[in-house]
């Protein structure tokens, strides 16, 4: 596993026809993006950009498994134990040699930073398939299972609102405010409020056909993704 893939970049159209799939525009999308991961999905390496978390592992394992996660130092109890490290991955790949499926759990991937426990919110059966899109769809792709999760967790709501509180603590956990997460957000809104919008028609049926088209070589994702974002 060396999860380089495609690092397929945005284009114009992709984050107002991404947000109107929850009913708002690429301002909100925008703020959401550079607050979470610095508005980029994929690091120099063309690796989706993530986060291990270690007290994660410690967690989602097994006492046979987190015996030994803990002395190769990839898990540990309190979240904050130690500092991250600038590149998680090596952090990663050890801890996939000692269980993949709680290791891919405890990242946080792509460009909403989606945890990988979360896979089924984001709209998948497994966190493989999951983290398989995260590297290989590009950033298209990452942002339709943020949308997916923010939908299954009844965020949009206040994404269409800009309660950015309500939001930062759905999205971030309950310590949102110690990194102040919402008045990031709220900034970084007024920024992109302030920037033109990128010409886009909004038709249903033009947004659907084209979220499909985004990936064609995964249709049955695609379409559980669209399904889960309009609860259909």
């Amino acid at each position: 596993m060396n999860f380089v893939g495609s690092a397929t970049k945005l284009i114009d159209t992709d984050l107002p026809r991404l947000g109107s799939l929850i009913g708002v525009g690429e301002d909100e999308l925008h703020a959401f993006l550079d607050v979470e991961t610095g508005g980029g999905g994929f690091d120099q390496s063309r690796r989706p950009k993530m986060l291990f978390e270690p007290h994660l592992m410690f967690r989602l394992t097994t006492s046979a498994t987190r015996a030994r996660a803990i002395a190769a130092g990839v898990a540990y109890a309190k979240q904050g134990e130690r500092p991250y490290p600038k590149d998680s991955y090596p952090q990663l790949i050890l801890a996939v040699s000692i269980d993949q499926d709680a290791a891919l759990k405890s990242a946080s991937w792509g460009i909403g930073q989606v945890l990988g426990e979360n896979h089924a919110a984001a709209g998948f059966d497994t966190v493989q398939e999951m983290v398989d899109r995260m590297v290989n769809g590009g950033e298209a792709a990452q942002i339709m299972a943020a949308i997916a999760f923010i939908k299954a967790n009844h965020l949009d709501d206040e994404l269409r609102a800009h309660n950015w509180p309500a939001f930062a603590r759905g999205y971030n956990g309950p310590n949102y405010a110690k990194f102040a997460y919402d008045t990031k957000l709220a900034a970084a809104f007024k920024k992109w409020s302030a920037i033109r919008d990128t010409p886009f028609p909004p038709p249903l049926t033009t947004t659907l056909s084209a979220a499909l088209h985004a990936t064609p070589d995964k249709p049955a994702i695609a379409a559980r993704h669209v399904a889960a974002i309009l609860a259909l």
